[in-house]
Order: C-alpha cells, then structure tokens, then sequence
C-alpha cells in the first residue's frame, strides 16, 4: 500500500476499513470531511509523519495527538479550536504546525519545547499577545500570527534568531521593541493594518530584509533608517498620512528599490 493516503473533501464520518490495514502510513489527509472526534485508528499509525485534520466539526485536540512522535507536520486549520493540548510539546520532531483560523486566546507552554518547529502558522485566532513560549522557538524561520488582536510584541521576539519571514498583519501594534533589530536573518517583515506611528532605529540592524510593508496604519513622518537598509527592494506605505515624502525616498527608487506611497 502507498505510503500516502488522501482521503479529503469525501464527507466522511467514520474512517475507511483501509486505514485499519495501513500501519506504515506516512502522510494521511483527513480534511474537509465530517468527523466530529479523531478516529482511533489514528493513534495505530506508528509510522505517521504528516497529519492534516482541518476544516473537521473536530472543536478540539485530545492529548492522545503528543503519542505521534514521529509527526513532522501537523494541520489543525479551521476547527473551531479553543485550545491546544499540553501534550502539544510532546511532538519533538515537529517541523510545520498550522493551528490558523481557529478560537485560540492562548498557546500552551509546552509549545517552547518544539525546538525543531519550522513554521508556526497561528493567523485568525485570539491570542491577543504573543505568549512567550513562542519567543522560545529559535528555530522558526517563518511565522504568522496575523489577525489576532495583538497589542503589544514582547521583547523576546529578539530570539527568533533564524526567523525569514514575520507576518503581523491587521493587529493592534502601536510600537515594536527594539529587539526587533536582533532578527537578523529576516527578509520580510509585515505589519499592514496596525497603529504603528513609528518604528525603532534598531529597524536599520535588519541588513537582509528585501520587503517591508506599512500599509494602513498611522505614520505622519518616516525615519531615515529605511535608506540605511541595504538589500530593501520594496516599501509599502500607502494608505498612511503622508503629507510630504522625505528625499531618501528617491534614493531608493534609484537604486531598485519599489517603494509605494
């Protein structure tokens, strides 16, 4: 049998008998389909590395998922989830974890211990602050916490050391710590629809960031450190309160940078 079982979008509510004669499955999709409770058969599947279980009437994660040791990628999308299991940090080889679209107002601690988590992927929930447990995860390289309500980065966010790509878009930000130059590995950094009115100069420190987008939120003036930025190749600032564009601004352009106002 095929080490690789895609069984979504079928509207099913009961697992096929297939899946009781599959213990060296892989990678198994059960999206889009109808279960209200994981089948147990999941929990027979030693050799399971990928997982997909969104867009289930699921409305919650037992502890049992910590028992797939072996997982690499786990898809939790659109369930309607309030929470995530402590067992959660038991998943030590986890690289991909999407828990987007969800009721999420917390992460557990535990998530701090997914020390090989590559991409956290949390948009549309209500975290309403980035819990530290995330700043403990040095090994991400991609992260999104889009649309969750978030006033407020916290200082740790410095050691998302091998972070490539930060996506905060349409939160509540007014101000990001100065830690926030410590990313240094970071190329894009999104923070459209916040209420940022400026930006510290340790912004300058990013020396690998190519985009940089400020759309919609509440700056006036803009601070000289965006030139300073070697590798920009384009700045987003519409939908701001520009009144007079600074003459940096040209010097960007004239280098290839795109810059839109």
């Amino acid at each position: 049998m095929s080490k690789a079982l895609d069984l979504s979008g079928r509207g099913l509510s009961e697992p096929p008998p297939e899946l009781e004669r599959a213990p060296a499955l892989e990678h198994l999709s059960l999206r889009a389909n109808r279960f209200e409770a994981i089948p147990e058969v999941i929990w027979r599947l030693p050799a399971l590395r990928s997982l997909s279980l969104g867009e289930n009437p699921l409305r919650e994660l037992p502890a049992e998922i910590g028992e797939l040791r072996g997982l690499t990628e786990l898809y939790v999308h659109e369930l309607g989830l309030e929470r995530l299991p402590d067992a959660i940090g038991r998943l030590t080889r986890l690289r991909v974890l999407d828990a987007g679209h969800n009721r999420l107002t917390a992460l557990p601690d535990t998530l701090g211990s997914l020390d090989r988590l590559d991409v956290l992927y949390v948009h549309d929930n209500r975290l309403g602050e980035l819990p530290g447990c995330v700043c403990e995860l040095s090994g991400l390289t991609y992260l999104n916490a889009s649309e969750n309500g978030i006033a407020a980065l916290p200082e740790g966010i410095g050691r998302l050391a091998g972070l490539i790509e930060l996506r905060l878009l349409d939160n509540g930000l007014t101000e990001l710590p100065a830690s926030i130059g410590d990313l240094g590995r970071l190329r894009e950094l999104h923070l459209r629809g916040n209420r940022l009115t400026g930006l510290p100069g340790a912004i300058g420190a990013l020396g690998e960031l190519r985009l940089l987008d400020l759309r919609a939120n509440g700056f006036s003036e803009l601070p000289a450190v965006f030139a300073e930025l070697p590798r920009l190749e384009k700045l987003d600032l519409r939908w701001n309160r520009l009144i007079d564009p600074p003459g940096w601004i040209e010097r960007l352009r004239e280098r290839g940078c795109v810059v839109l106002l």
